[in-house]
């Protein structure tokens, strides 16, 4: 049963106003951290959803050897980015059975996180895995293939944490406490600096 990874990467960093993708901690980008993850997981394929920022990214990784697909409809919300990139991984792999969806400004990202995903798929047999942290569930987020319309049918910014929510009794968590930090702007930046 093949699982394939959506990297999530196309937002313009709006409160922070740079690319967060492209923030160092402990030596590595944050995008780099979630690659790597993926990167370490026999998962496949693996897709990077680019849009805001594609040009100064792409720069910063000239050796980038995964998938990628730029979504020019970035400013329509995540939506759009989740979209591209379940169409882009159904079209490298048309028998795909699960995705993971991930985001790229999760600083503690491991390859343990997307594994924990799918072991719990196949001892509970639920259709989606969500992380949990900070009373909530979110992101990297698993969900079979009898869920890849609804994720392909999400409009605006709309994530996929809303078909999760309003379909709870098929989900099943796995703990990533430290899934709560995540940048979205200076003050998030400086303290996990410290």
């Amino acid at each position: 049963m093949s699982t394939g990874i959506i990297i999530l990467s196309a937002g313009n960093s709006s409160r922070l106003g740079n690319p967060k993708q492209l923030l160092y901690y402990k030596g590595s980008t944050l995008l780099e951290t979630t690659i790597s993850a993926a990167e370490q997981t026999s998962f496949a394929p693996v897709v990077l959803v680019l849009g805001a920022y594609a040009t100064e990214i792409l720069a910063a990784n000239p050796n980038l050897n995964i998938n990628y697909i730029i979504n020019e409809s970035w400013e329509q919300g995540i939506s759009s980015s989740i979209a591209a990139g379940l169409t882009k991984i159904i079209e490298l792999d048309p028998d795909t059975q699960n995705v993971i969806i991930a985001v790229s400004d999760q600083p503690f990202i491991s390859h343990e996180i997307f594994e924990a995903l799918l072991e719990k798929q196949r001892s509970t047999a639920k259709p989606m895995i969500a992380s949990q942290y900070s009373e909530t569930i979110g992101t990297p987020a698993l969900f079979n293939r009898q869920y890849f319309d609804p994720l392909m049918s999400l409009e605006g910014n709309m994530g996929a944490k809303h078909i999760l929510t309003e379909n709870i009794d098929e989900v099943a968590t796995v703990p990533f406490e430290l899934g709560r930090i995540d940048i979205d702007n200076e003050t998030d930046y400086n303290n996990l600096s410290k």
